[in-house]
C-alpha cells in the first residue's frame, strides 16, 4: 500500500518539472491527482506521462475564474481535496531600476494571488486533517541579484506557511513549504536569456551548491510526498529547503 493511498490530490503547475514529477510520485503511492496548467498541450503531455489516477484541467491559477472551474471539476469526481500543493510559480530577471507595473503584476499575480485563492478555495473541499504544500524557494533567504520580485513572493509565501498554521490548527490541516534550490527545469527556459547566459547561469549556481550539482524535480517530489503523508504527522509550518545545501552551510 502506497503512502497516499486513496488521496485525492490537487497540483497547481502539474504539466512540467517539479508539479509533473511530484503528480507522478503522488500517483505511484496511491494518490488520485488533479494537474493544472495553462497550455492544454503540455496538460494532455503530462496527463499522458502519468497514465492513470489523473485529471487534467486547463486554467491558470491567477484567474479565479479558473481556480473556480478546477474545484467544481473535483468535487463532482472526488468531492474533496485531501492534499493541495501550490506549486505554480515562476521568475524572471529584472534590476531594481527596470521592474515596471507588468513584471511585478505578472510575478505577484501568480507566485502569491493565485497560490493564496488556490488554497483558500481548496478549503472548502478539504476535510479537517488535510494537507497544504506551499512551493518556496531559497530565494527566500538569498539574495539572487536580478530578481528581487521572485524572491520576495518567496518570503512571503513562508510567512503564509506560518500564519496559516495558526488559522487551520483547530481543523489540524497541516501547512509546510518546500522551498527547492536550483533545480533542472523548463524555468531556465522560460528567463528569456540567451542560452550561453543560462548555462553560465547554471555554472554559477552549481559551484555554490555543496552537493556539486543541479537537483532534479524528483527530489521535490520524494520530500513532497514526505510532508503530504503521515511520516511527516508532526510536522507543521516549516520551509523545508531541497537545495544540495546551499542556504544550510
Amino acid at each position: 500500500m502506497g503512502k497516499l493511498e486513496n488521496k485525492v490530490a490537487v497540483i497547481t503547475g502539474g504539466n512540467s518539472g517539479i508539479g509533473l514529477a511530484t503528480a507522478e510520485e503522488f500517483v505511484a503511492q496511491g494518490a488520485h491527482v488533479f494537474i493544472t496548467g495553462r497550455r492544454q498541450k503540455e496538460l494532455d503531455k503530462a496527463a499522458a506521462k502519468i497514465g492513470r489516477n489523473v485529471t487534467a484541467v486547463q486554467g491558470d491559477v491567477s484567474n479565479l475564474g479558473d481556480l473556480d472551474r478546477l474545484y467544481a471539476q473535483v468535487k463532482q469526481e472526488k468531492g474533496r481535496v485531501d492534499i493541495v500543493f501550490a506549486n505554480a510559480g515562476f521568475g524572471k530577471p529584472a534590476a531594481i531600476s527596470d521592474i515596471t507595473e507588468e513584471h511585478y503584476d505578472e510575478i505577484f499575480n501568480v507566485n502569491l494571488r493565485g497560490l493564496l485563492f488556490t488554497v483558500q478555495k481548496a478549503l472548502r473541499l478539504m476535510p479537517d486533517g488535510g494537507i497544504v504544500l506551499l512551493c518556496g524557494s531559497n530565494a527566500s533567504q538569498v539574495g539572487f541579484p536580478g530578481f528581487s520580485a521572485y524572491s520576495a513572493t518567496k518570503a512571503a509565501i513562508r510567512s503564509f506557511a506560518r500564519t496559516w498554521t495558526m488559522d487551520l490548527k483547530e481543523r489540524q490541516i497541516r501547512v509546510n513549504v518546500i522551498s527547492p534550490g536550483p533545480i533542472e527545469t523548463p524555468i531556465f527556459d522560460k528567463t528569456g536569456l540567451p542560452a550561453d547566459i543560462v548555462t553560465q547561469m547554471k555554472d554559477q549556481l552549481v559551484s555554490k551548491v555543496p552537493a556539486g550539482e543541479i537537483g532534479r524535480p524528483l527530489d521535490i517530489a520524494k520530500a513532497a510526498v514526505f510532508l503530504a503523508s503521515d511520516d511527516s504527522r508532526f510536522i507543521r509550518g516549516i520551509e523545508l529547503f531541497v537545495d544540495g545545501g546551499m542556504v544550510s552551510v
